[in-house]
């Protein structure tokens, strides 16, 4: 039996979870996980998962492929349905009904791995188009917003454009800009690098770094590990669907704890 799974192993990260979880300090939790399960038939992808995110905290996610890093952030805003235990988002459990998760989903931006725009919008009318239908926005107000947010990720010049126009990079950064016109109180990043050319990712980890010096509380799943170093308040490793370590980033990187954790990071650093 690996570390990862042993149970005792299981408990003690567990309780390294709820130690570290108290470094939110004062800080109102944003988000809270309890105890979460999430089975795709038999296979178990998230297990007796325990983690808190404070209000304007930046946690960033990372383990090798397959561990259980994606599910766990769409199961924050229920893309993926979890099986077991509780799920808080701003003070609103996650239940069956679907006005609860409605008003988690406006409270929670996403950003995917593909940029998932609107080939035939342009740039401005992807990003006006829900803050116009979901918040019922002006259109005036929802084009001045989107001219700003464009400023933001610095690409105002590209707003009469469509995606097609625009290179990956650009794209991903129209597809934070549209997240963050529905004025989300959380952004979850899953893996928003990994569809680009290697000379395009720095200019979209920088986007996001600009967001988590304004105190916007972020999830980041990613594989850029100098990301996490200087972005990340707190680091989580995932393996086999469990939280095995959590640890702030200079502890993280220089002395981790466990075992499974040392291995991953001696492969990849």
């Amino acid at each position: 039996m690996t570390e990862a799974t042993n149970p005792s192993n299981q408990n003690a990260a567990n309780a390294q979870v709820d130690s570290d979880a108290t470094q939110i300090g004062s800080r109102d939790v944003m988000v809270e996980l309890e105890g979460v399960d999430k089975f795709f038939g038999t296979f178990c992808a998230l297990s007796d998962i325990n983690l808190r995110v404070g209000t304007g905290e930046v946690v960033v996610v990372i383990g090798p492929s397959g561990s259980g890093k994606s599910t766990l952030i769409r199961c924050v805003n229920r893309l993926e349905h979890h099986n077991r235990g509780r799920i808080v988002v701003d003070g609103i459990e996650m239940t069956e009904d679907l006005r609860n998760i409605a008003q988690i989903r406006r409270e929670t931006g996403m950003v995917f791995q593909q940029f998932n725009l609107f080939p035939h919008l342009s740039v401005i009318d992807n990003i006006t188009l829900g803050p116009r239908q979901v918040l019922k926005m002006p259109k005036k107000q929802a084009e001045d917003r989107a001219m700003e947010l464009l400023e933001r990720v610095k690409i105002p010049e590209q707003a009469r454009k469509f995606p097609g126009q625009l290179s990956g990079g650009q794209q991903q950064r129209v597809a934070i800009a549209r997240s963050l016109a529905m004025q989300p109180k959380i952004m979850l990043f899953d893996e928003p690098t990994s569809a680009l050319d290697p000379e395009m990712i720095s200019e979209v980890l920088d986007v996001i770094l600009e967001l988590a010096k304004t105190g916007m509380t972020l999830i980041v799943v990613t594989h850029e590990m100098g990301f996490a170093r200087e972005a990340a308040d707190r680091v989580i490793f995932m393996a086999d669907g469990e939280i095995v370590e959590v640890g702030e980033p200079e502890h993280f990187f220089t002395n981790p704890r466990e075992e499974r954790t040392q291995l991953f990071l001696s492969q990849i650093l």
